[in-house]
């Protein structure tokens, strides 16, 4: 195993292999303490894109709200399940499926059409440049969060977050975006454990097994991640549990590693002295 590959499977807390029904209770079970801890939090707020993480996520937060209600023999939590399109999506039917999957307390549909194009209009006006593409695709990622904490605010709500092992590697989020959240139940799981997951479950199984996308830029509609990052799941999967991967693949994983290490930590203060190192 390369030395980095090491430090980066602690980091992220992987595991070689998983038990799906096991990690399917963890996560479950960690959504619940989190509502008993903090009573006043009511309802569990994410956005469905119709991918796998945002399926897996959505059932598991349903699931733990139908058994906090049934132990307290009411309907005190609910899960808020939030449509966040840019206009029209263009898989908005795997959205639809996952929704009727998951079957949430709650759906909400909210356009970030409007405000996502006035933002981007607003910089122009005030700079005289314009954002590209790629900006304004991180301009749609923390609208549709924002969004997330606005009906969070309104319903008394805990944000989820959808970042997992072979997202966090990589850095393959929008910082203050869909990197932003107040719990993260996928942490630690890879791609391919969390399709086993939603394999036990039942899940249809076109949600987990299309190609994974951002589909964040309006050039590039429906881009594959593992065309943005330059390398595959499996072989991120693979270097993640610990197994030998090629040259090209392992050095592009470690390269996104530490370049986007910034994204893995919150506001730095001058008593933190772990980046100088």
């Amino acid at each position: 195993m390369r030395p980095l590959q090491k430090e980066i499977i602690e980091v992220l807390k992987a595991k070689p292999e998983i038990d799906p029904k096991q990690e399917f209770r963890k996560s479950v079970d960690f959504m619940k303490d989190y509502l008993k801890k903090y009573p006043f939090f009511k309802s569990l707020v994410l956005g469905i894109s119709g991918g796998q993480d945002s399926t897996l996520c959505g059932y598991m937060a349903q699931t733990a709200v139908n058994e906090l209600n049934e132990e307290k023999g009411n309907n005190e939590y609910q899960f808020i399940a939030v449509r966040l399109p840019y206009g029209v999506q263009a898989d908005e039917q795997d959205c639809q499926d996952a929704l009727n999957w998951i079957q949430p307390s709650l759906s909400v549909a909210v356009n970030i059409k409007p405000a996502v194009d006035a933002s981007v209009q607003s910089v122009k006006e005030a700079t005289g440049k314009e954002l590209n593409d790629f900006l304004k695709g991180n301009v749609k990622a923390r609208e549709r969060m924002k969004v997330q904490y606005d009906l969070a605010g309104l319903y008394q709500g805990v944000v989820l977050g959808t970042d997992h092992a072979a997202e966090a590697i990589t850095g393959f989020f929008t910082k203050h975006g869909d990197g932003a959240c107040d719990i993260a139940p996928l942490y630690r799981l890879n791609k391919r454990q969390g399709k086993a997951i939603l394999k036990y479950l039942g899940c249809p199984e076109h949600l987990f097994l299309k190609k994974p996308t951002a589909d964040l830029e309006e050039d590039k509609p429906q881009l594959p991640d593992e065309v943005a990052l330059g390398v595959t799941y499996d072989d991120i999967d693979d270097y993640i549990e610990g197994k030998a991967v090629s040259d090209e693949a392992a050095s592009k994983i470690e390269s996104w590693f530490l370049k986007t290490e910034h994204k893995r930590f919150g506001p730095i203060t001058v008593y933190d002295n772990w980046w100088r190192k």
